[in-house]
């Protein structure tokens, strides 16, 4: 399975202080903000120049990334690996024993993305995707 970093993710509670901090301090221009339903979460794109950095707040507090910022603060959330087939890479993990948080679903940006369970990971929730 060939990987290939698309991008970092940092949970943040509010995303416009964010995206002004990341903006001011780093000087990262902010691409655009999406909303993105099926993951309960608005997400802040910042070009990195072959990877990307979102930035991940909850729209409601029901909502995964909600209840990480509650437990753990925010900070990095997940790492996150493009690949070709989703179906493949998932199929290819589980037969190596990890874990998937559930379904496929749909991403940003009309992408497919599944999640790999942290405790198969040493702690480190990953991401994969599948572009359009």
């Amino acid at each position: 399975m060939k990987l290939k970093l698309d991008h970092i993710a940092i949970a943040v509670s509010d995303v416009a202080a964010a995206i002004t901090a990341f903006q001011d301090k780093l000087g990262l221009p902010c691409e655009k903000v999406e909303d993105v339903p099926s993951q309960g979460a608005r997400v802040a794109f910042f070009d990195l120049g072959g990877a990307h950095l979102e930035l991940v707040s909850p729209l409601d507090p029901s909502s995964s990334i909600a209840r990480s910022i509650e437990k753990r603060g925010e900070g990095i959330h997940h790492l996150c690996f493009e690949v070709p087939s989703l179906e493949t890479a998932i199929t290819d993990l589980e037969s190596k024993g990890a874990k998937m948080t559930g379904p496929a679903t749909p991403g940003a940006n009309g992408t497919r993305v599944a999640f790999v369970h942290p405790k198969t990971m040493n702690g480190v929730l990953i991401e994969l995707v599948q572009k359009p």
